[in-house]
């Protein structure tokens, strides 16, 4: 197939340069167009980027020309790792302009009309994207840690019935951006505040395992407690979470309804998806963010320590790399989702 041109939304920023990563070489899309703030717009990428990726930036996308949030754009698809701060109204006008923003932000994921999407949860909700008052549209991911949490409560809320949750978070600090946190702040430190984060987590998967009725997603009626805490690991959020469940279940259920749990993206067999989307690992000390993070190219949330709670009924341990199936890979792997299912 042709390649798709796209571009980059908030190119110079942490989720943009992990985009223009895991996009190199991609089967469906070539970067086209980069995109940043007024203070980048004009220069070319490798002069207005601080570059903190792994691989050096690619040649082709160094040469781009940065244009500004207002200017016109080409590609269809837009991936979007624009601050908060600015993305709401940027994204809104060019879906109004037509074009389809595949979201990273927070700004949307309220609105009612705009789907959270985790393809192997919920691709139907890409449905109400025809609903939507834009001439494009927006889809976006979910919070990071909302991901991991999502991704491992799915099976077990579609076969068993999940009434309630309650998780802790333990959040690298490339989750917040770079330069992240003040290492005197994080250095032998806990810190037990994320700002917004718990109120995602608590609202998020309710609305990714929500029915999708005409214009709007009814959410799903589960409980979520979560408490979340900034640790001093560089890549992968950790999460411990207790589930009360509807009726009864075997552990050795609950373990099978997570291994064998599959989606859309891996029967179409999509270039970012994980062969396996839950990876349930045995060892009693894992996982841990040092040396299971990119297990799967960081696409699979890693699930350890499956047993009974004394409190509610199974409690776990979860973990996933944030900036890859948490943020920027999640969105790749939407627009995936968004072109072999014929939306473009």
């Amino acid at each position: 197939m042709e390649k798709i041109s796209v571009a980059v939304l908030g190119a110079t920023g942490t989720v943009g340069q992990k985009f223009i990563v895991l996009l190199q070489g991609h089967p469906f899309f070539e970067i086209r167009e980069v995109v940043a703030s007024p203070r980048s717009a004009g220069k070319s990428y490798v002069d207005a980027c601080k570059w903190k990726q792994d691989i050096p930036i690619p040649e082709n996308i160094g040469k781009l020309i940065v244009k500004n949030t207002d200017q016109d754009l080409k590609a269809h698809i837009l991936f979007s790792g624009l601050d908060s701060s600015v993305a709401g109204p940027v994204e809104e006008a060019y879906a109004h302009k037509g074009h389809l923003v595949i979201s990273n932000s927070k700004n949307h994921r309220i609105d009612p009309d705009v789907p959270i999407i985790i393809p192997e949860i919920n691709h139907d909700h890409l449905d109400i994207i025809k609903k939507q008052k834009y001439r494009g549209g927006i889809i976006t991911n979910s919070n990071c840690s909302t991901m991991f949490l999502t991704m491992a409560m799915a099976p077990i809320y579609r076969e068993f019935g999940i009434e309630a949750v309650q998780v802790t978070t333990m959040q690298a600090i490339s989750g917040a951006g770079y330069p992240g946190v003040p290492s005197m702040d994080i250095l032998g430190n806990v810190i037990p505040f994320i700002d917004g984060e718990e109120e995602k987590m608590e609202s998020e998967p309710q609305k990714i395992l929500g029915e999708l009725a005409d214009d709007h997603i009814v959410p799903a009626p589960i409980t979520i407690s979560a408490q979340c805490n900034r640790v001093p690991v560089f890549d992968g959020h950790t999460e411990t979470l207790s589930i009360k469940l509807k009726n009864k279940v075997s552990l050795e259920n609950i373990r099978k309804a997570l291994r064998e749990f599959k989606g859309l993206p891996q029967e179409l067999d999509l270039p970012s998806a994980p062969e396996l989307p839950l990876l349930l690992i045995d060892n009693q000390d894992r996982p841990q963010p040092a040396r299971d993070v990119w297990l799967n190219r960081g696409m699979s949330t890693v699930i350890g320590r499956v047993r009974e709670c004394p409190v509610l009924d199974i409690k776990m341990v979860i973990m996933g790399h944030n900036t890859v199936r948490g943020a920027a890979g999640a969105a790749i792997l939407n627009a995936e989702t968004v072109v072999k299912k014929g939306y473009i």
